[in-house]
């Protein structure tokens, strides 16, 4: 898919919070959670008060009509903040996510293309996902590695 891709701003606020719960992988055996699952302190941590110090991502819209579709970031969740893929208080917490009609066309790709070729330049970058998730390919095709296991959900790094 033909995309452009530009910085994350303050403004985009609106659109990560939406990209938050898309990021929210549900099996198929599940339902959806209601939308205000994001505004939960432990989901929160992600997006509120977005472009503070060290906040760095990256936004995607579809090239022919300008809408936004996914989005990659990056931030340190650290202290009693801490992120479901916190490793340390150097590595920044990657979150990703593209709206479901996008998926599956390189969105992803081309985000974490950008982020990695970015001035956003962390020397380790975590995330947390649960294996059953198909994004899983993509982390490991990233050189993501697994540092945990709990209950299903990996948390991997790349350093």
């Amino acid at each position: 898919m033909n995309c452009n891709i530009r910085p994350l701003i303050s403004e985009d606020e609106p659109f990560l919070w939406e990209m938050l719960y898309e990021a929210l992988h549900v099996s198929e055996w599940q339902s959806a959670p209601p939308r205000e699952v994001v505004r939960l302190p432990e989901f929160a941590r992600y997006v509120q008060g977005w472009g503070r110090k060290g906040d760095c991502g990256f936004l995607a819209s579809d090239a022919a009509t300008g809408r936004p579709v996914g989005a990659v970031w990056l931030r340190f969740l650290v202290g009693g903040n801490k992120g479901y893929g916190y490793v340390d208080d150097d590595t920044p917490e990657l979150s990703i996510a593209v709206l479901p009609e996008y998926r599956g066309q390189g969105v992803g790709t081309q985000l974490l293309i950008h982020l990695f070729a970015s001035a956003c330049g962390q020397s380790s970058i975590s995330l947390s996902v649960w294996a059953d998730n198909s994004a899983l390919r993509l982390y490991e095709r990233f050189r993501f590695e697994v540092v945990s296991e709990s209950d299903g959900s990996l948390t991997m790094k790349r350093s």
